[in-house]
Formats: C-alpha cells, structure tokens, sequence
C-alpha cells in the first residue's frame, strides 16, 4: 500500500486561505463593533435636545455657561481617549500576527500611553477645571434674596424690600442676585440648571450662591438632596424680568395688601380665620402672622400651587384646599374638613385676590 504525499504547496496554500478568511471574519466584526457604538451614541445624543426644562446643557446665565463649557471639555477629552482606547484594543486584537516584533517596542508603548499621556491630559483638565471655578466665583452683587427650603416648598424672602413670597424668585436680566441658603428642617439643595450649579441648604447654617441670568424668560428649579416624600414635587421657578419691569414689579408687591372693606376679603378672610388657616400662614396687614406654611400675601399672583405642582387656577385652586394629599401626599398642610360649598368658594376667591 502506498501513501500519497501532497506537496507543501498544497498545505501551505490552505493554511493561508484559512488564516485570511479569520482574519476578514475578525476585521468584520471590528467594522460592526465600530458602527454599533457610533450608532448607540448618536441616539444618546438625541437626549440633549428637547424641551430644555432644567437642561444644565443649554446654559442661560454665565455661571451655567461656564458649567457646561467645562462639561463639553471633559466630554470631548474623555470620548477622544475612550475611542483611541477602543481602537488600540480592537486592533491588538485582530492585528496579523508578526513573527519578529522589536523586543521592546511594547514596553515603550505602554509607558507612553499608559502613563506619559494620561498624565498629561488629567494634567491639563485639573489646570482648566480650576480656572473655570475661578470663574464661579461670587461677585459683588446689588440684590440679595433669602431662601429658605422646607418640606416641600420654598420660602423666599426679599429684605431690602419687605416682600415675602414663596416658590418663585423674581430677578432682573443682566444683573448677578446674591443669594442667602439655610433649611428649616432637613438638609435641601438649590438648583437652577440654566443659572447655576448646586449648592446645599443646612439647618441652622447659610450658604451662599448667585445668579444671573442673560435672558428673559422663566427657569425651573429643583431640589437637588433627597428630602422625602415629596422631594420630587419640590421645585419652583426664576423669573428674569428686564430691569425696569422687575422695578415696577417690586414697586407693586410692596403696596400688595388686602382691601378690608371689599366683599371678598370679609367673606373669605372669616372662613380664614374660622377653619385654623392662619395657625400656619401669614397674609400682610392681617393678624394671620405663622410661618410654619408659606405666606399667603401673594397668593393670587402666583403661577403654580404647591411648589410647582399644579397650575394656579380657582378650580385647582378648589381641589387643593379640599384635599392637598389627593396631589401630593405627604405634604403637611391637612385637608380642609367640615367646610360647606359656600364657604370653600369664598375661601378660593379670597386666594386669587392676593395679589
């Protein structure tokens, strides 16, 4: 009997045709992994576009621009590494195996890339992120409002011109607002995206922050520390005003006071008083001085209730007095009990009159 012995042509050929087709299956599924990931990450990218509520992304003041500039830098650095880092793997990987490489050509490369570089970028983004918390910095401002954050709502307060509101900021356009931070109760964060970063409010403790903001318009706020229940339904809203426009507003809030002789006023400040209302509520020029809730001398004017969780109107108005906890339970304000249909329609036209 005798064997038959294939050249080593023969052998040779097929090995390579093997070792080729491996190779174009690897370089496949490289191009594949590759246009997976640009794809997933133009669809993330979607997510920055929007309605821009709270969007930290579309900056309306300079200390958001600053904030966000910072954020599209180390997004930029950090997705450069990332990609040469991925590409640098993929293609030790499926590279074609080299039967002389430099005997030390790797130990260079892992210094290099591995140390050299990542030294010099984290180098250059601590230098940067540096001088832009410079940038942070609270400068002198002409305005100054008090804010104090309770569960769940907001007590805002403007000293130098004696007015009190609650789960709104007025400020004018242009011009940088000292605020003054503190709790009434549990730890809190303040947080206008379009405005600013964070910055905590402690019991018995004030911090401070300012803002600006370079646009009219309004901007929405919320609390940034986990408070309870209701940490989620505890936002409020920044009105930037033109200057002249935030004067008259300040000019009108500060004659704002209640009509003793009008109609609505009796008739509604009686069932006020006669339900327990003023054991947690203040309303100006009346003998309703709590602050255990927010004050009520604004009441009408404003454009939410319950820290921007429903639209001031006389119907929500309604629903609200009746039952707070239908809408936000675990707020502390009780349901209005043993009260008759007359007397909850003057209580509800009595709100929408303080203006």
């Amino acid at each position: 009997m005798r064997l038959r012995i294939m050249p080593d042509t023969a052998d040779t050929r097929w090995v390579r045709t093997r070792t080729e087709r491996q190779r174009d299956r690897g370089n496949f599924r490289g191009v594949a992994w590759g246009v997976g990931f640009c794809v997933v990450l133009a669809l993330l990218m979607t997510g920055c576009q929007g309605d821009r509520v709270q969007s930290a992304l579309h900056p309306a003041g300079p200390a958001a621009q600053t904030i966000a500039t910072l954020w599209w830098v180390l997004l930029a650095v950090c997705g450069i590494y990332t990609v040469g880092t991925f590409a640098l793997f993929f293609y030790a990987i499926f590279r074609p195996k080299q039967e002389h490489a430099a005997p030390h050509g790797g130990n260079r490369f892992i210094l290099t890339g591995g140390v050299f570089l990542p030294f010099v970028v984290l180098l250059g983004l601590l230098l940067y992120s540096v001088q832009a918390t410079t940038q942070l910095q609270t400068p002198e401002a002409g305005l100054t409002i008090r804010v104090v954050g309770h569960r769940f709502w907001w007590e805002v307060e403007y000293p130098e011109y004696g007015i009190v509101n609650a789960n709104e900021l007025h400020i004018p356009v242009g011009e940088p607002v000292h605020l003054e931070l503190t709790s009434g109760d549990v730890i809190h964060s303040f947080w206008v995206p379009q405005l600013h970063g964070k910055m905590d409010m402690f019991p018995d403790l004030t911090t401070h922050l300012w803002l600006q903001a370079d646009k009219e318009g309004v901007y929405r706020g919320q609390c940034a520390e986990f408070c309870g229940v209701q940490h989620a339904r505890m936002a409020f809203h920044v009105f930037a005003k033109p200057p002249k426009e935030f004067a008259a507003w300040v000019a009108e809030k500060q004659q704002s006071r209640p009509d003793p002789d009008a109609e609505v006023f009796q008739r509604g400040h009686q069932v006020f008083m006669r339900h327990g209302c003023a054991a947690c509520h203040a309303i100006r020029d009346t003998e309703a001085v709590a602050r255990a809730g927010p004050d009520l001398t604004l009441m009408g004017s404003r454009r939410m209730l319950g820290a921007a969780t429903l639209i001031n109107t006389s119907e929500n108005m309604r629903d609200w007095l009746e039952d707070p906890n239908r809408f936000k339970p675990g707020v502390l304000m009780p349901p209005t009990e043993d009260i008759s249909e007359e007397e909850i329609e003057a209580l509800v036209d009595y709100m929408q009159s303080l203006k």
